[in-house]
């Protein structure tokens, strides 16, 4: 049997009109315009057939169709919330697939993930190398990514984007150089190393000193295996916990978000 096509958004319309019998106050519930509802409400009696709706010296009324047709429509309307509800139900609330940084998890993330797992009982992690990766090829929730921003990407600021130029007591007076490092002018490296974590290691080894976001090397300072020579400076950019919209509505993914940036 040939299933009818529905207009759905028409007819959640309909019923906030229905609701309120105004199309102002309809207008004010979904965040459009009256003249919105007023079109979908007349695109639905097109495609009905029938008058939905009257206006009279009273205000607005519903006609006995619009009437006939309400108690239905909201029974369905239930019945796709609970459709909704059960295909949530079966993605595993409790199971993060995360891209991350190699040296970022190591730094940063992992007490913070271990903390999160403390709190909530039963929660397990799968980890991702490539920050990079595709969210869908790789099944991911979320990534976090050195990044101007998120971009197409729904996302949070893991913290303020800072730099610091550090080094380890006793390093040569040189410098270690990364792929989109922020060095002084001129400088030429001593060292070429190919991401922030291998200059993180290069200069705790003391093998010279390197500019790197704040958040990655403030452990190493804190425990005094770096000291800062300069900084902290604004950088353009951090590091930020991006998804598509889809997964960052999930409650999980907002769960985790709250704990990693508060």
């Amino acid at each position: 049997m040939k299933r009818t096509h529905l207009p759905l958004n028409a007819l959640r319309v309909y019923d906030a009109a229905a609701r309120h019998l105004s199309f102002t106050r309809a207008a004010d519930e979904l965040a459009v315009t009256p003249a919105a509802v007023g079109q979908q409400i007349r695109a639905l009696e097109d495609h009905l057939g029938v008058v939905l709706f009257r206006r009279t010296s009273k205000g607005l009324e519903l006609t006995p169709e619009g009437i006939a047709g309400l108690d239905p429509l909201r029974e369905g309307f239930l019945r796709f919330e609970e459709s909704v509800q059960a295909m949530q139900a079966g993605q595993a609330s409790d199971r993060y697939t995360i891209a991350a940084p190699r040296e970022f998890y190591a730094q940063w993330l992992a007490t913070r993930l271990a903390a999160f797992q403390a709190e909530n009982s039963g929660v397990r992690y799968h980890f991702v190398a490539d920050e990079n990766a595709d969210f869908t090829e790789s099944n991911l929730d979320c990534a976090i990514r050195l990044v101007d921003g998120p971009g197409d990407l729904e996302g949070a600021k893991l913290a303020p984007a800072c730099r610091v130029t550090v080094a380890a007591k006793g390093s040569p007076d040189q410098w270690i150089g990364w792929d989109s490092a922020t060095l002084p002018e001129g400088v030429d490296p001593a060292i070429m190393v190919s991401n922030p974590g291998q200059a993180l290691s290069s200069a705790i080894a003391g093998m010279g000193k390197t500019v790197l976001p704040q958040l990655l090397v403030q452990e190493a300072l804190d425990n005094g295996r770096l000291e800062a020579l300069d900084g902290p400076d604004d950088a353009r950019r951090s590091y930020w916990l991006v998804a598509p919209r889809p997964q960052w509505r999930t409650a999980k993914v907002k769960a985790l978000v709250a704990h990693l940036t508060t």
